[in-house]
């Protein structure tokens, strides 16, 4: 045990900074002794890095410890009484704001106030192996070193894998601050660790969506991986597996259909209870043509035209069509309306059969429309079949007076545009994500946009559901969620979108920061634009390492989230260099600014800027203009 009152006069006099003067809740005032006001100290033959805005400090307080962080410092005028005399030079003084973060216990580093100094309790530096301590965030577990102390290279940041990654974790920073390299320095390093592990290649799934391509590189993060290149640009491209029912799930088609809540949702939900239904039958496909027999039988015996010419239409985009000397040809040839009787006929002449008329009602089983039921074959893409059921569903509504076609029809349409995309990307299977590995990277950079927000908001709530379902009495299975450039598929301020897509596009992720930890769900969000994504779920992490930040908002926007984050860590953010990042949460004991180490050259991601210098020759440019204006020859 460390016994802070035990005398060591040399070492208490080269270490004390001064004393506190007040106590204002955690902020702590303490006035620095005159002799104490050079850069460095020496102890010991060696220099001591003086007290400075930044530092950590130690109140003593009988055999407590008390640890502290220097926020500021002001110069105070020494304001003495008619009796008092002050040399020159004494004038002023030293004063440092100081604010609580933890204390020492029996040699060890706690986070947390166990009780408030006393004014006239003495301050002094941490030596180097307190320094050590209170930067060590993996004590008795297993770690993972990201880097180390930017104002010290010889203190190396291990933090403990447990903690971290039982955890929601936000990773930001702007564009070229080193964001991409941290998520990959932390992931490489995890699996670096854990590759011989059996129990961390069965227990663990990680899923990563690459909005860039980052990481899809051979040896990105690491070679042993999944990666799927999709793409809506060209077919070719890797496809994601899914399973039917995924597909059959409401809440996808209306995303995929924009769908409106009053009345296209329920249109769709009443369309797809059909198709369960038909599936029950014991002969779907005959089940299925009675259907479309008794639809065609009612529109021939409309007497509504207009209605009943629209409904044929949407027959027409079902059925198939039959062919003349090799050319389809339409399947209302034989059939014609009849302005004056109201009513759809058939033949010519003297020869014409009006449909109002029930003795020729049997001619309609004679009618190409009809005779086409027999021919019908569902398609084998589950997309497409679903369509063929809302147009049935369309047609059954419209002729019960249960929905208006102009409300419903744009449904069907925007899921036809929609479904060409999604056989690009999507493959219906039984098969698993990951494969043979434990890490599935996912690239969308050759995604349209819509296709991007899908993806990600399908596959999250797909294994989410699945997760949940798996759980047993003990959480030993995890599954990790990382999405990159989180602000694409997070954002609450989207104006490209319906209010009723975004609400359930945030409430999706926001029940799985909120809920996901019961289940051993944990998501990690990277991205360059924080004050984007929705406050409930940058609220909802625990662990963050942020980067520069320089526009204004997003620094508020951290400030406010991480109640962790002091003064001096806040005000760093606009001016950390490339590659370094405030590490703060609950995995961190204080708030501390991280060097990210270096990673193997074939494991960075595939971020780098582009070198002007080199693929434009600038470097010449200057030369050039010199050689110009002095007449040198080149």
């Amino acid at each position: 045990m460390t016994n802070y009152s035990d005398i060591d006069y040399t070492r208490d006099a080269i270490f004390r900074i001064g004393e506190v003067v007040a106590v204002e809740g955690r902020l702590i005032l303490v006035k620095v002794d005159q002799n104490k006001n050079l850069p460095h100290l020496v102890y010991k033959g060696e220099l001591i890095k003086n007290v400075s805005v930044g530092g950590y400090v130690k109140l003593l307080k009988g055999y407590t410890a008390l640890v502290g962080k220097v926020e500021s410092e002001t110069l105070k005028e020494v304001h003495p009484t008619h009796n008092d005399y002050v040399s020159q030079g004494e004038e002023m003084f030293r004063q440092l704001s100081i604010k609580l973060l933890g204390y020492f216990d029996n040699g060890k580093y706690y986070k947390g106030i166990k009780e408030m100094p006393l004014i006239g309790n003495v301050c002094q530096l941490l030596d180097v192996e307190e320094f050590r301590k209170i930067h060590t965030f993996g004590l008795g577990n297993a770690t993972i070193n990201i880097g180390h102390l930017l104002t010290d290279d010889n203190i190396p940041i291990e933090i403990g894998i447990s903690k971290l990654l039982t955890s929601h974790i936000g990773i930001f920073g702007n564009t070229g601050s080193g964001k991409s390299y941290t998520l990959t320095s932390i992931l490489h390093n995890l699996f670096k660790q854990a590759d011989s592990s059996l129990s961390f290649k069965e227990n663990a799934r990680f899923v990563v969506f690459d909005f860039n391509g980052e990481y899809s590189g051979v040896s990105s993060i690491i070679a042993k991986k999944k990666t799927y290149k999709i793409s809506t640009h060209y077919e070719g491209g890797d496809c994601l597996p899914i399973s039917e029912n995924d597909i059959l799930e409401p809440e996808l088609l209306y995303i995929m259909a924009s769908a409106t809540e009053k009345t296209q949702q329920p249109f769709i939900k009443r369309a797809l209870n059909l198709y369960k239904n038909v599936q029950t039958k014991e002969n779907t496909s005959e089940y299925l043509k009675g259907i479309l027999r008794h639809q065609v039988e009612r529109v021939v015996k409309m007497s509504d035209g207009a209605k009943g010419k629209l409904l044929f239409d949407y027959l027409e985009n079902i059925l198939p069509h039959k062919k003349e000397d090799g050319v389809e040809v339409g399947l209302q040839s034989d059939l014609s309306w009849h302005g004056s009787q109201q009513c759809f006929y058939t033949g010519t002449g003297s020869n014409r059969k009006f449909f109002s008329d029930e003795k020729y009602w049997p001619d309609i089983y004679n009618l190409d429309v009809y005779k086409a039921v027999d021919c019908y074959i569902a398609p084998n893409d589950v997309i497409e079949k679903i369509i063929h059921y809302l147009y049935i569903q369309l047609i059954m509504d419209v002729l019960n007076n249960r929905a208006v076609n102009e409300h419903i029809a744009p449904v069907i349409n925007r899921l036809k545009s929609f479904a060409k995309d999604f056989t690009k990307v999507f493959k219906v299977t039984t098969d698993d994500l990951w494969g043979e590995y434990n890490l599935a990277i996912i690239d969308l950079n050759k995604v349209n946009t819509s296709m991007k927000k899908l993806i990600p908001l399908l596959l999250c709530t797909k294994l989410y559901k699945e997760h949940k379902n798996l759980r047993g009495d003990t959480l030993s299975n995890t599954l990790h969620i990382i999405i990159d450039e989180a602000h694409n598929i997070l954002s609450y301020e989207s104006n490209r979108e319906s209010e009723a897509w975004k609400d359930f596009r945030l409430e999706t992720f926001e029940e799985i920061i909120k809920e996901g930890r019961k289940f051993g769900v944990f998501l990690i969000l990277a991205s360059q634009r924080p004050s984007d994504i929705s406050p409930t779920i940058i609220s909802q992490l625990h662990n963050y390492l942020i980067h520069r930040l320089v526009n204004n908002r997003d620094i508020e926007m951290v400030e406010k989230a991480i109640s962790y984050l002091d003064k001096v860590s806040v005000e760093s953010l606009p001016i950390l260099p490339v590659g370094a990042c405030v590490l703060s949460g609950v995995i961190a004991d204080l708030p501390v600014i991280v060097q990210v180490g270096e990673l193997p050259s074939e494991c960075q991601p595939q971020s780098e800027n582009v070198d002007l210098d080199e693929h434009w020759g600038t470097a010449e440019f200057n030369t050039q203009n010199f050689c110009k204006e002095y007449e040198y020859d080149i």
